[in-house]
């Protein structure tokens, strides 16, 4: 039987700090502040834009919301990145994605501040995260680091697979990796003999987004098992890309969905509005 790595308990824990920290900058009249962008009525979007308002709560960050129509222009869309950039009193830009289509969601990500760039997804922190300068990491990948460290999971010589290869999770997973010195596969839709690929996995990070995909099968004895998935069953219920029951059988760590790697994105959406706050008023 596996042990849990409690994502949520890590969360809290590092929200608790933060909230000291944010106490401090307030005790001087210095107030973070989290804006964020939502384009369009996207369900699952809406759930994550409440989420991260609570969290900011929950810490003392103060959080302006711009939830804009679906037929918003892009030129719209970066005319208000570039007043947020110019303002002051905000410290960290967040465009919820996904955007409609008419919009070039990169073009967006490109505009946005480097120094107010929370998500990391602004090719100046890219750049740098891939060189190992100091940058806003994205929050999904340095959650998943922290949880790694927090339960003391060495990578250093590990076969890591990790499954998908969005901008999101899947790309900037691979450069946290291998700055652990892991050695790196990532599978894909066009991936052939995938479970081959993940059976000799020490470490397997699935983000593909379909229910169950990974299973008891496809794991070796003692793998380390992360599931970025959050996947709604027609039944209501919330799964992730890894069949938990059977796989926890053979893993030697998993996160388990709800309650793994979700609430340590927020905290590290959290820590990154902290950060840039303090160095916005060095």
């Amino acid at each position: 039987m596996s042990q849990i790595l409690n994502g949520k308990q890590l969360a809290q824990k590092i929200k608790d700090e933060l909230k000291i920290e944010v106490d401090k900058l307030k005790n001087e009249e210095i107030v973070p502040k989290l804006a964020v962008i939502m384009v369009g009525n996207d369900k699952s979007s809406q759930i994550y834009v409440k989420n991260k308002s609570l969290a900011c709560q929950n810490v003392g960050i103060e959080f302006d919301e711009f939830l804009l129509d679906e037929n918003t222009t892009e030129y719209e869309l970066l005319e208000l990145i570039n007043k947020l950039n110019y303002d002051k009193t905000v410290n960290g830009i967040l465009l919820q994605s996904p955007v409609p289509k008419h919009i070039n969601i990169n073009k967006a990500f490109a505009l946005i501040s480097p120094e107010k760039d929370v998500d990391g997804f602004n090719p100046i922190n890219i750049g740098n995260f891939i060189i190992g300068e100091d940058c806003f990491i994205p929050c999904t990948p340095y959650g998943i680091m922290r949880l790694l460290k927090e339960y003391q999971i060495s990578l250093e010589g590990k076969n890591a697979v990790i499954m998908g290869r969005s901008n999101i999770v899947g790309k900037p997973m691979i450069q946290c990796l291998l700055s652990q010195n892991a050695t790196v596969t990532v599978c894909h839709s066009k991936t052939q003999n995938i479970t081959n690929i993940v059976k000799n996995a020490d470490i397997v990070i699935s983000a593909i987004g379909k229910p169950n995909f990974i299973t008891e099968n496809m794991i070796k004895d003692g793998a380390v098992v992360i599931d970025v998935g959050i996947n709604r069953l027609q039944n209501g219920k919330i799964v992730g890309d890894v069949e938990f029951e059977n796989v926890e059988k053979k893993a030697s760590f998993i996160t388990p969905v709800p309650g793994g790697v979700g609430p340590m994105t927020i905290a590290m959406l959290l820590e990154n509005v902290v950060k840039a706050t303090i160095k916005q008023n060095k």
